[in-house]
């Protein structure tokens, strides 16, 4: 507070120019009508109510000015307060403070002007100013209080909303979240899902700011062990502006879901992104956008099915010694990434076209299964992709068979 005691011959001018106080108020609140359009416009009061608080609040100013007691700042703090909450702009609030104070000087200075009486002046202009500085603080203060109140409320409110996004929203309440996330209830968008660096921590620090600055709407989430978020793809090149924003800010591992259409199918693009994330290695760091063949999205539709897949058609090669397994799963994989040719996997692989032969000989011995049988080759396909989505479960015993 910068408040000082009010000095008798202040008083005694006050109660001079409190006569004047319904003039004050008219032209306090002429002046407040003339130079902002806030108030002119009525946008968070009307006419009446800005009349009813100029009144009250000069009041209160001449009465501290004529020493009646120490400044009742209450007003002051429930007017920042109601104009917080409506989020009307600060400084126009301190301007119509500071015209109103203004006039009150003005009367001072016409006052003692006509008396010559300087040091009145002086005495006058020095508790007014106060006042302005006490009423500014007061003001700020609540207006500032009640706007991080709102803020948290919005905030939670929206934190609500992309929780039930992310866990399938009815089609009811679908309009709602699309309306208060400004996303297109029929729009194009992708999810993400960042691994955590510790419990709570954000991997992904003001991705939303950084993507609202490129015109890029998104909605975001922090869990625990994960941050996600749903962003929008309307924009052709905010896929581009997407991944290098994650590269720029990649410190672990990143899942990216196929783009899809629509917000009703936000919960199982999260699978797919957080099926992604689990395909880099515990401890690494990059970014994986899931594949959207059919087939990957039938193996990380349904991860337990995928997984007993995986083992019954693959238990053979995982029983074995961990450098043969890993040769001719390795083998197994880059012939299926090479369509079926020997010749280019024996190049991927750098060896010779007839190790390659051998090896998978051995994996169709091993495996009774045939390389050449469309039927075994769509199951070693399957069984494939749900181990690369699901490599965690490579080593873990076959279900429902005891280690």
């Amino acid at each position: 507070m910068h408040y000082v005691d009010i000095a008798p011959e202040v008083a005694d001018l006050a109660a001079e120019v409190e006569t004047r106080l319904p003039e004050m108020i008219k032209n306090t609140v002429e002046q407040i009508l003339d130079e902002m359009p806030v108030y002119h416009d009525a946008r968070f009061v009307t006419y009446e109510q800005l009349h009813e608080s100029v009144r009250v609040n000069l009041g209160f100013v001449m009465r501290t000015l004529t020493g009646s007691g120490a400044p009742d700042l209450s007003q002051a703090s429930a007017t920042g307060r109601a104009r917080g909450l409506q989020c009307a702009p600060l400084p126009e609030l301190l301007r119509a403070y500071r015209i109103g104070l203004t006039e009150v000087w003005h009367k001072f200075v016409e006052l003692t002007g006509a008396r010559q009486d300087f040091d009145g002046l002086v005495a006058a202009t020095t508790a007014i100013w106060a006042l302005v500085d006490d009423y500014a603080e007061a003001l700020t203060t609540a207006y500032r209080e009640a706007t991080a109140e709102l803020m948290a409320e919005q905030q939670n409110r929206r934190s609500a909303l992309v929780e039930a996004l992310f866990a399938g929203g009815t089609e009811g309440s679908l309009w709602d979240i699309a309306r208060v996330l400004d996303l297109s209830l029929d729009g194009t968008f992708v999810v993400v899902a960042a691994e955590a660096p510790s419990v709570g921590q954000e991997p992904l620090p003001q991705m939303e700011a950084r993507l609202r600055d490129r015109c890029h709407a998104s909605a975001w989430r922090l869990t625990p062990d994960l941050q996600v978020g749903v962003v929008s793809m309307r924009d052709p090149r905010a896929s581009q502006v997407l991944i290098e924003l994650l590269r720029e800010n990649s410190t672990g591992r990143i899942g990216v879901s196929p783009v899809f259409t629509g917000l009703a199918n936000t919960a199982r693009a999260l699978h797919l992104a957080r099926v992604a994330l689990s395909s880099l290695m515990p401890g690494s760091s990059g970014i994986v956008q899931f594949n959207e063949s059919p087939l990957a999205g039938l193996v990380a539709s349904a991860p337990e099915a995928s997984v007993q897949l995986a083992h019954h058609v693959l238990r053979p090669i995982l029983d074995l010694p961990g450098d043969d397994r890993n040769v001719l799963l390795l083998t197994l994989r880059a012939w299926f990434e090479q369509q079926g040719s020997t010749k280019l996997t024996s190049e991927r692989m750098f060896c010779h076209p007839n190790t390659i032969r051998h090896r998978l000989k051995r994996i169709a011995e091993e495996l009774g299964r045939s390389l050449t049988d469309p039927a075994d080759i769509a199951e070693l396909g399957a069984a494939l992709r749900a181990l690369h989505m699901f490599p965690e479960t490579a080593h873990l015993p076959s279900p429902g068979r005891r280690s």
